[in-house]
């Protein structure tokens, strides 16, 4: 499975690395065609209400961040997230097809926009993976049940112990001339 992880995580983060160096060298593209969803998400949440010019900019450099970050396996679920959380809404901004009048562009656009639900759904799955071990929650929740009494620690330790220190005297006998 870690061969197939080596393999996946590149290919799930190259498309946000180039498209990220697209958007850092050109924003104005980007800016024009978020501007409805920056509107829109500006009247929800304020804080995010500002220039399309510096949000595509933004968009573009945690693309290219999380994406490195997912190719190389650093941080690979929170890399994740963050690609997802950039996806959205430039899937929303460029590949809206239920706006195009023409049959033709509708079809192309509701193709690129199930490619990029497509990829959301393993950017999601990748979010989750733990390679194979326990995640935190389930071993916090599991912590309780496989405890161990104090009883049943402490008594084969003092057992343990009692026998050190038998030994240690026997050992110390004949050096101490019996006392």
């Amino acid at each position: 499975m870690a061969v197939l992880r080596m393999l996946a995580r590149p290919l799930l983060a190259a498309p946000f690395v180039t498209g990220g160096l697209r958007t850092l060298r050109r924003p104005e593209a980007v800016a024009e065609l978020a501007q409805p969803v920056v509107r829109a998400v500006g009247d929800r949440i304020p804080a995010l209400a500002g220039d399309p010019l510096k949000l595509a900019r933004l968009s573009g450099a945690v693309q290219i961040g999380a994406g490195l970050l997912l190719a190389t396996g650093r941080a690979p679920r929170l890399a994740s997230l963050a690609l997802a959380a950039t996806l959205v809404p430039t899937t929303l901004s460029t590949h809206a097809f239920w706006e195009a009048e023409d049959r033709e562009e509708r079809a192309r656009l509701r193709g690129h926009f199930l490619a990029d639900l497509s990829v959301l759904g393993g950017l999601l799955i990748a979010s989750a993976d733990t390679h194979g071990k326990p995640s935190l929650a389930y071993r916090s929740r599991h912590a309780l049940d496989h405890r161990h009494p104090v009883r049943a620690v402490r008594r084969p330790v003092e057992a343990a112990a009692a026998g050190t220190v038998a030994r240690a005297r026997a050992v110390a006998r004949p050096l101490t001339g019996g006392r």
